[in-house]
């Protein structure tokens, strides 16, 4: 991409970076798109930490048959805030939030997002939502116990406190419509001249894609959760069905949101794959445009397939099979992205560095999570590893081997850029193993155990299911060693006193234009782009 005029390829020396201004006021009411990122990044990492040790604790209780470590209302609760901490708090804002806000207007070449002071109540709504979920751990009759879906009509009849729980997400899905619209109008709005929809970067090009998804369908889960609130309260009729309601209707109301919030949270990391793949093999990314129009695939298709998690509930065989029709289809503009991003590679010159290695571990566990979704797509399959290990491991083998790998792959990418230090890239290494490795030991052997007939949400197990349990389990403290040790070398580098030049990897989009980090309002002069994206120049590199 070509920047005309030296004035805005780089910041005068004498700019301010945004973390200037020192004090806590300075954080709590900044409107800075790149504060409120890293604030978001700051909480979300909170979050992820405690969510990950719940999950500890329910490897640990199925190490054993019978009790080990807790009885099983703790274990129901425990899964229940591990859901909804690492889907609600983690996953699905994740990219968004945190590389969205500090990213997107540097890469289009703006100052700012089009609402900066809704952005920062975005975050507020995220921490508020946040805090009323886990204010129902000590509030009530006890912490919820129904699951990160809240199905009913269990979650009306419970008397666990999953009123709070519940709030709290609708909270939390207001803070994701605030954003989408922030993000729409950013990228309409705020574009710097010349750069026209089809010099927009990809990664910007997910956030968009993705932002249409935030603003249309979580309105749905919104209305859902009050619903469910007032059932409880006012005891309605609406999904009850021992008073005239459907619970079904709600198991389409709730999949109709989450599972285009499968694609809020993935699109976001193709976005960011498609920025690290052609920066470490030194090429021009193959078929921008396929990759642009594959995004809006994903995000209009992906709105349409909600009911295949569903086809056990009685639905009419017509039903099935367009839907069934829909999830093979959907699975078309992923593996367009697949191939770009190994077209890209090819005859490329690899550098294995550690976003590069994130970036490819992203990959080729998000194959295996799109091919175990299509088992699920086929009914005959779908029929017998429904409810099953299978779906856990599935489940995970997308969300957590797709958008938490490339949520590590984007942080350590744009870490120089967002903090002006550098991690050790050793550890890092040390610690992206260790991940990859406890990773699929886990969680492939989830989709065994599925496919042996191992029942999810189940606090004990049978003997036959025993092995893999005990390998599991194993896997997991191999993958938390990982993680602990990730974030470690990560924190350490905020206090390495190393100068890092604004482009150490050499990328070619705009945020690599400016100083590391970046100045107070991005851009001393607009810049004006004279050449389409992704014209790769060999030569940007600047040693590290």
């Amino acid at each position: 991409m070509s920047i005309s005029a030296s004035p805005v390829a780089e910041a005068p020396a004498n700019e301010p970076s945004f973390y200037a201004r020192k004090g806590i006021a300075s954080w709590l009411l900044t409107t800075d798109h790149k504060r409120i990122g890293i604030l978001y990044l700051g909480s979300m990492m909170t979050f992820f930490l405690v969510g990950m040790t719940f999950g500890v604790f329910m490897r640990l209780e199925q190490l054993t048959m019978g009790p080990t470590i807790m009885k099983p209302t703790t274990y129901n609760a425990l899964f229940t805030l591990h859901g909804v901490m690492m889907i609600f708090l983690f996953v699905i804002p994740g990219l968004s939030a945190v590389f969205g806000n500090f990213l997107l207007p540097i890469m289009i070449g703006a100052k700012d997002v089009a609402f900066p002071r809704l952005n920062l109540l975005s975050w507020y709504l995220f921490i508020s939502g946040a805090a009323v979920s886990l204010s129902s751990l000590f509030t009530g009759r006890g912490p919820p116990d129904t699951g990160w879906s809240f199905y009913v009509p269990y979650s009306l009849r419970t008397g666990t406190n999953v009123t709070m729980a519940v709030f709290g997400v609708f909270l939390i899905g207001f803070s994701s419509i605030i954003t989408g619209l922030n993000f729409i109008t950013t990228m309409h709005r705020l574009r710097t001249k010349g750069m026209n929809w089809m010099r927009v970067p990809l990664f910007p090009w997910a956030l968009y894609a993705t932002a249409w998804v935030q603003v249309l369908a979580t309105p749905i889960l919104g209305i859902t959760l009050l619903l469910v609130v007032l059932e409880r309260v006012f005891h309605l009729g609406i999904f009850d069905p021992s008073i005239g309601g459907d619970p079904i209707l709600y198991q389409h109301l709730f999949w109709t949101y989450s599972h285009p919030a499968v694609y809020i949270m993935i699109l976001p990391a193709m976005g960011a794959i498609s920025e690290i793949i052609p920066t470490f093999a030194h090429r021009t990314i193959f078929g921008y445009k396929a990759i642009v129009l594959s995004s809006m695939g994903i995000a209009a298709i992906g709105s349409l397939v909600w009911a295949h998690h569903m086809f056990t509930s009685g639905m009419s065989e017509v039903a099935i099979v367009v839907f069934s029709l829909l999830t093979f289809l959907v699975a078309i503009p992923s593996a367009i992205k697949v191939f770009n991003w190994v077209a890209t590679l090819y005859k490329g010159s690899v550098e294995l560095r550690s976003p590069m290695l994130f970036a490819l571990a992203f990959i080729f566990l998000f194959s295996i999570g799109g091919l175990t979704g299509l088992f699920q797509g086929a009914l005959a399959i779908n029929v017998h590893i429904h409810d099953t290990y299978f779906i856990v491991g599935h489940f995970h083998y997308v969300m957590f081997g797709g958008t938490g790998f490339a949520f590590f792959a984007a942080l350590h990418y744009w870490y120089p850029k967002m903090f002006g230090r550098m991690y050790s890239e050793r550890t890092a290494i040390v610690a992206f193993v260790l991940i990859f490795i406890g990773f699929n030991l886990l969680y492939f052997t989830f989709l065994v155990l599925g496919l042996q007939g191992m029942p999810r949400r189940y606090y004990d197990h049978l003997p036959r299911f025993h092995t893999g349990h005990i390998w599991a389990t194993i896997g997991s403290w191999i993958m938390v060693a990982g993680l602990l040790l990730m974030v470690i070398n990560l924190v350490r580098g905020l206090f390495r006193k190393t100068t890092i030049p604004a482009n150490p990897w050499g990328g070619v989009t705009l945020e690599w234009t400016v100083s590391s980090p970046p100045p107070t309002e991005n851009f001393d002069v607009l810049p004006v782009i004279s050449e389409p994206a992704y014209t790769f120049n060999p030569v940007a590199k600047e040693p590290a």
